[in-house]
């Protein structure tokens, strides 16, 4: 039977769940996730919610392995930790742990969250993001952060304490952010010793405050040279400190990489509850209804809040592999993309076109790969290389 259609429960690769939670304090200028503002959550019918969400899922998917849980948001650390605790076991009664199962839960580093760590911790998170985002109060203002430096630091020293893994987050390519300030603060931020740390580039999303002051001439951030200054100064001082870019915007000690990030990067199934989750089930992509109001109406009346499921063609799911995997230092492998999707490797990519970037991307043999000089530059390479899609 080729490996297009072995259904997830016979694979012998983890399945990854993804939990959005999508409740925060405020809303962030720069944000454009499922995140909402509420001044009350009915705690008890959200977690019975989520836990009916979890169960179709689970009855969709019998037999899995289970590799890893993702609390998303939203503010997840603001959920009571026996909901955490309720859905952890939920998951790993449904499916059978994988090993070690990484757990990871987002989190605000204020130090109302940071004193519900011990109880996540207890729960079974075993792996914190802290969304530091700044070293600089300035800075944290101008993201419409509700925590300054002293605050995050000090919720950094409790998560280090509470979880095994820690990895935090920050934004950098700030207006105005001159080279070596950036320099100073990434030093900083390696100089805490974390595993991992996610550092993306701030971007203008639609839709968003800041996409609405751009609009206006009010805010420009780096682009062109100055954007890949920061981006180069970032993969130079991340690998020279051990932790090297394994994904464009991610760093990590060899073996403390995200097992659930990997899990979408590779393009394996995964499972997504809560309001506007996604998932890639047995070639179909599921999409939750996206508003929580919504989400809880259709989990009252449907025993679940799918909106939509559709299934994948051979070229999407192709594409989707592709332009996910090109964003990893290790590449894709073009074999198991065609022998997933039924296409030849020549119908995948444009191999005059590989050939045509020297030193931005490579083929040997069956793997596809970004160059370092070729990652500032991936919005521009993919679709020229891609066929698909």
């Amino acid at each position: 039977m080729p490996a297009d259609n072995i259904p997830a429960a016979a694979s012998d690769e983890p399945l990854a769940l993804y939990v959005h939670w999508p409740f925060c304090v405020s809303k962030c200028p720069y944000c454009d996730f499922n995140s909402h503002v509420r001044e009350q959550v009915d705690q008890q019918r959200w977690r019975d919610a989520l836990l009916a969400d979890l169960a179709h899922e689970a009855a969709l998917l019998p037999g899995c392995r289970l590799g890893s849980i993702f609390f998303g948001g939203g503010t997840p650390s603001l959920m009571p930790p026996s909901t955490v605790a309720a859905i952890i076991d939920a998951a790993t009664t449904a499916w059978t742990p994988g090993g070690d199962v990484e757990i990871t839960l987002e989190a605000n580093p204020s130090s109302v969250e940071a004193a519900r760590f011990a109880d996540l911790a207890a729960a079974g998170v075993n792996r914190v993001s802290l969304g530091l985002q700044a070293l600089d109060d300035t800075a944290l203002a101008f993201l419409g952060r509700a925590h300054d430096v002293r605050e995050g630091l000090g919720a950094l020293d409790v998560a280090q304490a509470a979880f095994a893994r820690v990895s935090i987050d920050l934004i950098y390519a700030r207006p105005d952010q001159p080279l070596a300030a950036w320099e100073a603060e990434l030093a900083r931020a390696l100089a805490f010793g974390t595993e991992h740390l996610s550092l993306y580039q701030l971007t203008i999303e639609p839709g968003t405050r800041f996409a609405t002051e751009a609009a206006a001439g009010r805010l420009t951030i780096p682009d062109g040279d100055a954007a890949a200054d920061l981006f180069d100064l970032t993969r130079a001082m991340t690998a020279a400190a051990g932790r090297p870019a394994y994904e464009i915007s991610n760093h990590a000690r060899p073996g403390a990489e995200s097992r659930h990030n990997l899990a979408y990067w590779r393009y394996r199934d995964y499972a997504g509850i809560g309001p506007g989750a996604h998932g890639r089930r047995h070639r179909l992509a599921s999409v939750r209804r996206r508003k929580p109001e919504n989400w809880l109406a259709a989990v009252d009346r449907n025993a679940h809040g799918i909106e939509s499921e559709e299934p994948l063609a051979p070229e999407t799911r192709a594409a989707e592999a592709l332009l996910m995997g090109l964003r990893l230092a290790e590449g894709v492998d073009l074999a198991r993309v065609a022998a997933r999707t039924g296409l030849t490797i020549d119908a995948l990519i444009d191999a005059d076109a590989v050939a045509a970037l020297p030193g931005l991307i490579a083929r040997e043999g069956d793997r596809l790969t970004v160059s370092e000089a070729g990652m500032i530059l991936l919005d521009a390479i993919l679709p020229r290389v891609v066929k698909v899609g």
